[in-house]
């Protein structure tokens, strides 16, 4: 069986409760959660929190909240790996004869079903670790500048100044959507960010990490343009 697990820890602090707060019209997580349903990948739909409210958002969208996450994984500190490993350990343990599990965040309004599936894909068919979804940087970072204590600009790569736009190598970033990955990986604690793992290229319009209150506010304006005229989701 394939397993989709979302984190959802309560003590979210630049944005508070983000994970439930409502977001164009639905709590955050509830856009998560529709997804992962939505793809048809997934024999269940597990949250992964510690906050009993959470949970009851979670349920109420048809998302199964089996255990309680511990508290040495909720707190600033913890990484998604252990995270999902301690989820897929107890999938394991408690009769699920898992094979495949994909972490998707609940604060991820813009992931597609489609992507999701394409991901899957991907992870079956190039036997690697990890599929995510990754998108090019809109400038190239091999001429990103930085502020210097007296206020001035410096480059971090100075002898690239001379460098074309057009003559750099292509740079992506992680989505901050989704992870597949193999039981293997998951459980052996393998690194997300290795050669293990292979992309899925999404177009930067429908990318949007949110950490900040200017985040949160730049995703619903970019949300409500692509509702108006251009596919939010597959």
């Amino acid at each position: 069986m394939k397993i989709a697990v979302i984190p959802a820890r309560g003590g979210s602090k630049r944005v508070p409760r983000k994970n439930i707060r409502p977001f164009a019209g639905k709590p955050m997580i509830v856009w998560s959660i529709e997804a992962a349903f939505a793809s048809g990948c997934f024999d269940e739909v597990i949250v992964s929190t510690d906050d009993a409210e959470i949970a009851d958002v979670a349920q109420g969208a048809g998302a199964s909240v089996p255990f309680v996450r511990p508290t040495e994984l909720s707190n600033d500190h913890a990484g998604t790996v252990p995270v999902i490993k301690h989820a897929v350990e107890w999938a394991i343990e408690n009769g699920r004869d898992v094979e495949a599990a994909c972490c998707i965040y609940a604060t991820a309004p813009f992931v597609s079903a489609g992507d999701i599936t394409s991901a899957l894909n991907i992870l079956t068919e190039q036997s690697c670790d990890y599929v995510f979804p990754v998108a090019t940087y809109a400038s190239p970072i091999q001429r990103a500048m930085k502020i210097s204590e007296s206020g001035r600009v410096a480059m971090f790569n100075p002898q690239l100044y001379e460098l074309r736009s057009q003559d750099v190598e292509e740079a992506y970033h992680d989505c901050g959507q989704f992870y597949w990955g193999t039981i293997g990986a998951w459980r052996a604690g393998t690194p997300i960010f290795s050669s293990g793992a292979a992309p899925l290229i999404i177009p930067r319009y429908r990318v949007q990490d949110i950490d900040t209150e200017e985040d949160w506010t730049y995703a619903e304006i970019i949300f409500e343009v692509l509702k108006s005229g251009y596919p939010v989701r597959k």
